[in-house]
């Protein structure tokens, strides 16, 4: 007897760092629905978001192709209708496409003149512009979960959600799976909500509930030297705002795990649950003051600010229950995953790992020593979260150690090395200690290596016996005599 194919349904909140749920070790929090949705399936620890910013992982969540590949900024870029998109991929295998929310791939601000995230909001995605699922709900984006409009497919009257984000949009998710989807096809489904992103507000009742409470803070709040993190420490005003901020980002978090909970209770009455596979994960992290960087901070290599949770929960794999997947993983890898996971491969090769068969216990590791993660370009004049101003990065997350280039134009130079199996909060900088150069210098040969395999224009200048990588000519020299 063959099975039918499975539903897919993707949760996918904005800028919720892994470590803020209590699943993946937080002391503060209380988020007892995503706790249950590990439980019952697979959790990876090391999951992170190779490009840390909204637009750039929705770029390669939708196409499975790097961000460097399309010189993709930080913000404020447009996705071409030529890319090949998830939506693609699910609709030529019979599912229905559905996609509600945050979309962020029309340009945001920059493809509107004078534009704001009110205008943003309040200007549909055209059609064509939309990656071609078939069901939509979806809005560029907001920046405020209090007043949020979504458009439906190609019809340009917004739509007031009229109750907080995250709530509103999983409330006409739900009407709509119960209510409005074909019943003869598998249907792929993605929830795209902003919260926790900032603005910080939560809902007035968990806004109180969070006032003044006592935090367990990390040994890296507020601190920072030269070599971890050039910058000030937290001073008195800047600590206090980021401890209301933080109390702020877990009721948002609270909020968005009871709608996890919402889904979940919904899927079991409706009897869909035996048959959808649920994917919950988020773009990036935020550094919340880990080493003296504000609370929205999220363009670094930290795993504050990369590191995103990763859980899968396939009901007909329930022996995988509480499985915990220790190897890195990166935004690539979802396209390929979420593709396999309802038996299904990507049309075109690429360059991320299915991870389907990790999570179904068919594999033990995967055929790699970690993943890329980069910043890559930022077209603004005056970045609100610029990295080190002028200054871009690449890195390569290996299980235990991270090590990172930093550098302009010019090239990136040795910036980074932690041992993060015994240094977690990224404290301890050993990237200019004798006694870990030989493994520094393999961990520039890895990622040397995947900036090859992966097409990047990033600089290398020669380092650790290794040749440089994309470097031009010297202005002095000449070229088959020519001056």
């Amino acid at each position: 007897m063959v099975s039918s194919p499975p539903n897919i349904l993707v949760l996918f909140a904005d800028q919720l760092r892994r470590s803020a749920l209590g699943v993946y070790g937080d002391p503060n929090v209380s988020t007892p629905h995503i706790n249950a949705l590990a439980q019952k399936g697979v959790r990876f620890q090391n999951a992170c978001s190779t490009y840390p910013i909204c637009v750039p992982f929705r770029f390669s969540l939708m196409t499975g192709e790097y961000a460097h590949s399309r010189f993709v900024p930080a913000i404020e870029w447009r996705m071409s209708p030529a890319e090949r998109t998830l939506a693609d991929e699910f609709n030529d295998n019979g599912y229905h496409t559905i996609y509600a929310g945050k979309w962020h791939l029309y340009g945001g601000h920059g493809v509107l003149p004078g534009g704001s995230a009110l205008k943003a909001n309040r200007t549909p995605v055209p059609r064509a512009h939309q990656g071609r699922w078939q069901k939509w709900f979806g809005f560029e984006l907001r920046n405020d979960p209090f007043d949020t409009c979504t458009f439906e497919d190609d019809d340009p009257t917004p739509r007031p959600l009229g109750k907080y984000q995250t709530d509103g949009l999983f409330d006409l998710t739900i009407d709509y799976l119960q209510n409005g989807r074909p019943d003869n096809r598998p249907f792929c489904c993605v929830v795209s909500v902003e919260p926790p992103h900032f603005p910080l507000r939560a809902p007035e009742e968990l806004e109180k509930r969070w006032a003044n409470r006592p935090l367990q803070l990390p040994p890296n709040f507020g601190f920072a030297d030269e070599k971890p993190a050039p910058g000030p420490k937290l001073g008195e005003a800047d600590r206090a705002k980021a401890l209301n901020d933080l109390r702020r980002y877990y009721a948002m978090i609270e909020n968005l795990d009871d709608n996890v909970g919402r889904m979940m209770a919904y899927l079991e009455s409706s009897g869909l649950a035996q048959n959808t596979v649920v994917i919950l994960f988020s773009d990036h992290g935020q550094m919340d003051g880990a080493h003296g960087e504000r609370s929205i901070r999220k363009d670094d290599p930290y795993e504050e600010s990369v590191g995103v949770p990763l859980v899968v929960f396939d009901p007909r794999r329930r022996e995988r229950a509480g499985t915990v997947i220790e190897a890195p993983t990166c935004t690539e890898d979802l396209f390929p995953t979420l593709l396999g996971l309802a038996g299904c491969r990507p049309r075109d090769a690429k360059l991320g790992l299915d991870l389907a068969p990790l999570i179904r216990g068919e594999a033990e590791h995967l055929p790699r020593e970690g993943v890329l993660l980069e910043f890559v370009h930022d077209l603004r004049d005056n970045p609100v979260w610029g990295p080190y101003h002028a200054k871009y990065w690449r890195a390569f997350r290996g299980q235990r150690f991270k090590y990172s280039v930093l550098g302009d134009v010019q090239g990136g130079h040795p910036w980074q090395f932690f041992d993060l199996q015994n240094d977690p909060y990224e404290m301890n900088n050993l990237v200019d200690a004798p006694e870990w150069q030989e493994r520094v210098a393999h961990f520039h040969r890895l990622l040397r290596e995947r900036l090859v395999e992966t097409g990047d224009h990033y600089v290398l200048p020669p380092a650790y016996g290794q040749p440089g990588l994309n470097q031009t000519m010297p202005p002095t020299a000449k070229i088959n005599g020519l001056p």
